[in-house]
């Protein structure tokens, strides 16, 4: 499954929390399985871009990605990065404050990205106009991995319907993510500002998953 990627994705670095590794080595060992087991599928790797969701298929058993969706926020030859969006911790910003300023006070919750690089922080944010050092995904969503930028953006008082920070991304390298969609470990679909600051997103998976089998199944049955 994903290995370090050596992508040029460079998230704001910021000290370690001891909470957050506390509640990443926990759940880790709860969800320690056997990798999935390959399945033929017909692959749609055409449709890799950044601003698509994967949604990971029930037979992935990679603790890492099991039960996960990722919007890809980057995607070329060289690789690919996404960051996964239904994993929420009971870190809440604020434990941020020693490290950013603008964190203190606020009681939205930390997420994990992905495995890589997890001393770092990005953040997706949902606006009318682009911000300044931030890179668009897709519509009105923006990714924000600079450290002035991300306190800059919890200053104005950003609400958490519209802001989220990730620790950690998921990164693949050259490939890697094109053999994993033909051993049909994902589902792809187009991305929306609902999937992406879905407010439940402990049910995400399950709501997006049972919409994937329902397409595919649609697909077979014509």
């Amino acid at each position: 499954m994903a290995g370090r990627s050596h992508l040029r994705i460079r998230p704001a670095r910021l000290v370690w929390i001891t909470a957050a590794a506390a509640l990443i080595a926990s759940a880790a060992m709860a969800m320690r399985r056997p990798l999935f087991v390959p399945i033929q599928a017909e692959p749609r790797i055409k449709e890799l871009a950044a601003g698509k969701i994967l949604v990971a298929r029930r037979q992935l058993l990679d603790p890492n990605f099991v039960r996960t969706v990722i919007l890809l926020v980057h995607h070329d030859e060289e690789g690919t990065a996404g960051l996964i969006i239904n994993r929420q911790t009971k870190v809440p910003l604020s434990r941020l404050s020693k490290e950013m300023e603008s964190a203190k006070g606020r009681s939205d919750p930390l997420y994990l990205g992905g495995p890589v690089e997890q001393s770092g922080l990005m953040a997706l944010l949902r606006s009318r106009t682009k911000p300044e050092d931030a890179k668009p995904v897709v519509a009105d969503i923006y990714l924000i991995s600079v450290k002035a930028a991300l306190e800059k953006t919890m200053a104005s008082g950003v609400a958490s319907s519209v802001f989220r920070l990730y620790l950690g991304y998921a990164g693949w390298d050259a490939g890697q993510l094109e053999w994993e969609m033909g051993q049909d470990a994902w589902e792809i679909l187009p991305a929306n500002a609902g999937i992406v600051f879905d407010p439940h997103p402990e049910s995400l998976w399950g709501r997006l998953a049972e919409e994937a089998e329902v397409q595919v199944a649609g697909l077979y049955n014509h």
